[in-house]
């Protein structure tokens, strides 16, 4: 497993636009579907990183808290399925019904859309403003797999509250760590250096 940590998205990046399958119902989700949405939680996860695995309750619990306030979330997987099966569109149906995400699991199958947003490990979070204006990119809390710290979302929560307030996001934020993403062969980002 190689630990990764973010590549830290420019603070005051748009949003990259996408249009992906929903690995969940097969309907197709863009960016466009989020224009009234007065935050957005871009998420690239998926089902077998350990580091997922620790946080995904959580995630669970994100959405119980913050779509009925107005924020689109959306989970977004960009592992090879050809490499790790365990990745692909039915086994992300499965999670997310497992979990009960009411948030939708995409399925960037080309690896396009991860790229465009620079996304280098799973989980990494992207919180964008009303006008998908990057406000927030980096971890969900300190806590990681065996490290003893609750996982609780603040660093995270504390941007979507300070969002939704009106306030400030404080710019003082630390990148995510976790596996990398599972690129196809070939498709390997240049944005590692």
């Amino acid at each position: 497993m190689a630990v990764t940590p973010s590549t830290m998205l420019p603070l005051g990046t748009r949003a990259p636009g996408f249009s992906l399958l929903n690995a969940v119902d097969g309907t197709r989700v863009a960016l466009s579907d989020f224009r009234e949405k007065r935050a957005l939680l871009v998420m690239f996860v998926c089902n077998h990183c350990p580091y997922v695995v620790h946080v995904r309750e959580e995630l669970t619990r994100l959405g119980a808290d913050y779509l009925p306030q107005g924020v689109g979330i959306v989970a977004i997987n960009a592992n090879s399925s050809k490499t790790h099966p365990q990745d692909g569109p039915s086994a992300m149906k499965q999670l997310a019904q497992q979990l009960g995400w009411q948030f939708p699991f995409l399925f960037d199958e080309t690896q396009q859309v991860a790229k465009a947003y620079r996304a280098a490990c799973t989980p990494d979070f992207f919180l964008f403003d009303d006008r998908t204006r990057l406000v927030y990119r980096g971890q969900l809390d300190d806590s990681r797999p065996g490290n003893g710290i609750a996982v609780t979302g603040k660093d995270l929560r504390a941007a979507i509250d300070a969002l939704l307030a009106g306030r400030a996001v404080s710019d003082q934020q630390k990148p995510s760590i976790g596996c990398n993403i599972k690129w196809n062969a070939g498709n390997e980002p240049d944005y590692f250096g």
